[in-house]
């Protein structure tokens, strides 16, 4: 001993093992695996029959209370879990909430907090695949210093992953990708349930034109495929894609650091793999689930449906305007069409940008921007070349976008007929 104490001095008298894990240790891959497997698949499970499944269904060999220590560490309870431990729980995560000191830190706090009140599944799986389809967008900070909403679709019967994208806000655009990206890969769902706190409900805040009220066009989009859309705002209906978010939301963080991801595009390319992966991983296998989506529509058909159309009236000058832009009217001779001042039309703007012009239920142009100056002068530039009449392509006539029948539904919607009441 006097010999190792002169040879190592006071390290000497340290034990070996200090600072070392210790070989039982669980690595923090599996501890990480232990928790999305429970939020995106085995949610409903108690805490045993989970330690069961994770050996049998995925290879995790660990202890009962290993996955007990784990998942009550995130404030995961188990549904077999005493009222005594659930105030425990509870009380520990109050006294956490009044020392919070940025507001992601206080939401996530109380979204646990909700979660202890409601640890039992409220409502079984729907029986088919494409019966239900849960949406919603969420706002979080995926790279440092950016604030992305993900917006996202979860088949209800499988768990998988039926389209995701993100955008800066909360939009009607990220919600036509979605809905896009469901109807190329799969086909038509049955049935939509949003949130009915999110851009799916009508903003009162003044009279909104069509083009801003986003309920009526999805709804009106869903309507030309016959897809019903439902919205809720209690969580126990919604409660898989509110999983869903929160696993991405613990994931995609290191996912994106290690890929090199930094911008929102970069993002959006990089979930088109990822989530075929996820889906792999977290979703239940599709054998034995009927499917009900129905055949997938033409892409024409999706570009010309996933659309906003908003009126527009005919000015002296044959023009209509629309995002402080004029526009003519061209038919598919290339010529332009002149209509009379005070003319109704029913601007279209399709899902990949384009304009169509709608009038009178039967005859479609396409508006063709105005410049507020001509690039060239005929009298005074020798190599003015006279623009010869661009031949548009122009839809079939059995398009979804009479304007008789748009406004019949939009005053149809409940919120337009209270805005409606208001105004009268």
């Amino acid at each position: 001993m006097l010999q190792g104490y002169i040879k190592s001095g006071k390290k000497f008298f340290l034990h070996g093992n200090k600072g070392k894990k210790p070989a039982t240790t669980i690595s923090h891959d599996i501890r990480r695996q232990v928790i999305d497997l429970y939020r995106t698949k085995y949610y409903d499970a108690n805490f045993e029959h989970y330690t069961e499944l994770l050996k049998k269904n995925e290879g995790i060999c660990i202890s009962h209370s290993s996955v007990m220590n784990i998942l009550e560490s995130e404030y995961i309870l188990s549904p077999k879990a005493t009222k005594a431990k659930r105030r425990r729980i509870k009380q520990k995560l109050k006294a956490k909430k009044e020392t919070a000191k940025t507001k992601k830190e206080l939401a996530s706090i109380q979204a646990n907090l909700v979660a202890i009140d409601d640890a039992h599944s409220r409502r079984p799986r729907c029986a088919y695949f494409g019966e239900l389809q849960q949406m919603d967008a969420t706002p979080y900070e995926w790279v440092p210093g950016q604030i992305w909403h993900l917006h996202l679709a979860i088949d209800d019967a499988s768990g998988v992953v039926t389209g995701a994208r993100f955008e800066t806000q909360e939009t009607l655009n990220g919600y036509y990708h979605v809905f896009d990206q469901i109807l190329t890969d799969y086909g038509i769902p049955y049935k939509f349930l949003t949130d009915r706190r999110t851009v799916f409900t009508y903003k009162k805040k003044g009279a909104l034109s069509d083009d801003k009220d986003t309920y009526t066009q999805f709804a009106y989009a869903c309507k030309q495929l016959g897809v019903e859309l439902e919205s809720s705002s209690v969580p126990q209906a919604k409660g898989r894609i509110e999983r869903l978010n929160q696993t991405l939301q613990s994931r995609l963080l290191v996912e994106f650091r290690i890929a090199g991801v930094t911008d929102i595009n970069k993002a959006n390319e990089f979930l088109h793999s990822y989530i075929k992966e996820f889906n792999e991983k977290f979703a239940l296998p599709l054998y034995g689930i009927k499917s009900v989506f129905e055949t997938q529509p033409s892409k024409k058909k999706i570009n010309l449906t996933l659309a906003v159309l908003t009126e527009r009236t005919v000015d002296a000058g044959h023009a209509i305007q629309f995002e402080k832009k004029f526009y003519k009217m061209i038919d598919h001779k290339g010529v332009q069409i002149h209509y009379q001042k005070g003319t109704k039309v029913m601007l279209i703007k399709a899902f990949d940008k384009y304009l169509f012009a709608c009038v009178n239920d039967k005859d479609i142009h396409v508006p063709e921007e105005i410049p507020t100056h001509e690039r060239k002068s005929k009298d005074l530039d020798a190599d003015y070349k006279k623009p010869k009449p661009r031949k548009p392509y122009i839809p079939p006539m059995n398009h979804p976008w009479r304007r008789s029948a748009f406004k019949k539904f939009v005053h149809s919607q409940p919120h337009r007929i209270e805005q409606d009441l208001k105004s009268a």
